[in-house]
């Protein structure tokens, strides 16, 4: 059994400041995730994307953010277990044990749940022997880095954010990408639309509209084309080394929903002032948590993450925060 002050669950990015705002406060963390890395959303789906609105950064690459997050946490010598999922949790006395879908047991005072949007997957196509082609790489529904489609011919298959804004960076470095959507209407931000329609101008983007995905084909895995099909069952094929499906993401709680929690659909309430659940020492920001005017922005999450270890200090420590400001306080080592 491993003991800890706080068990922090998800290793995201309000994760990550989690472990920064318990250590300033002298609690120490253990992480768990259920991800092989840390970064959740922001490393998984968009690593290059950059970020607009993180204060005091005009702009910074998702990746960027998380490394710096990762190295703003490392003074207070988190402790991360990846791939690991809490399947349950009980109360004892005064802690919470905790077990995870490997079987690791941890007993702590205070759970901080910082899961995002929960367990999430990517919503996939239903095509034939789909699952050969995603083993090879022929099909993703991410991408890591744009350098692994350099000099190739993609399709980006989508109508939403995402897939808008992968074709703007990926129209960059590809021999060919085709942009597949079964109307001519986006759900993506004006701004990406009319840059998407001025790569098409450019010959950058083929815009292949109105289709759908139909079948795929290649060899032992290795993807040679797409066929499409428009409503009217007119087919039409396209020679590709990699097709990309941006069709959103699945998102549940898993097992979070069978914890006792107040829960608001796929949710967990909060108190907006502490963020504490309706379970005391139990707490929930970022994504995962809702309250009354609740901003899902990386920004709020971070200020939640303060709050919530503010609140959970007087569950750890028997005496009274004296809370000093980092700039008299320093961080170990400076």
């Amino acid at each position: 059994m491993i003991q800890t002050d706080v068990l922090i669950i998800g290793a995201g990015p309000v994760g990550l400041f989690t472990i920064f705002e318990c250590g300033m406060l002298k609690m120490n963390c253990h992480v768990v995730d259920s991800l092989d890395f840390v970064g959740g959303q922001c490393t998984a789906l968009y690593p290059e994307k950059p970020i607009y609105d993180i204060p005091g950064f005009p702009e910074i690459e998702a990746e960027k953010l998380i490394h710096n997050l990762e190295k703003q946490a490392l003074p207070f010598n988190p402790h991360y277990h990846f791939g690991h999922q809490v399947t349950e949790v009980k109360k004892e006395g005064l802690h919470y044990i905790a077990t995870t879908s490997k079987g690791t047991v941890f007993k702590a005072k205070v759970i901080i749940i910082a899961a995002g949007c929960g367990a999430f997957g990517p919503n996939r196509p239903p095509l034939e022997n789909l699952e050969k082609y995603e083993a090879t790489g022929g099909v993703n529904y991410l991408v890591r880095t744009k350098e692994d489609y350099r000099g190739k011919k993609i399709a980006i298959a989508g109508g939403g954010d995402s897939a808008v804004d992968w074709a703007i960076i990926l129209a960059e470095v590809t021999e060919k990408l085709y942009f597949i959507h079964r109307r001519d209407k986006f759900r993506a931000a004006p701004e990406s639309i009319a840059k998407l329609r001025k790569l098409e101008g450019a010959g950058k983007i083929e815009m292949v509209i109105p289709y759908q995905l139909s079948s795929l084909k290649g060899d032992n895995g290795k993807l040679k084309a797409v066929e499409l099909a428009d409503l009217d069952g007119n087919k039409k094929e396209l020679n590709v080394d990699h097709l990309l499906c941006f069709f959103g993401l699945s998102m549940e709680l898993g097992p979070i929903a069978n914890w006792g929690l107040n829960l608001d659909k796929t949710h967990i309430a909060v108190d907006a002032a502490t963020l504490e659940t309706s379970e005391k020492q139990i707490y929930a920001v970022g994504d995962i948590c809702t309250y009354n005017g609740k901003l899902k922005l990386i920004t709020c999450g971070f200020a939640e993450a303060a709050m919530a270890a503010h609140s959970a200090y007087n569950y750890i420590h028997d005496a009274p925060l004296h809370f000093e400001y980092s700039t008299s306080k320093g961080t170990p080592g400076n």
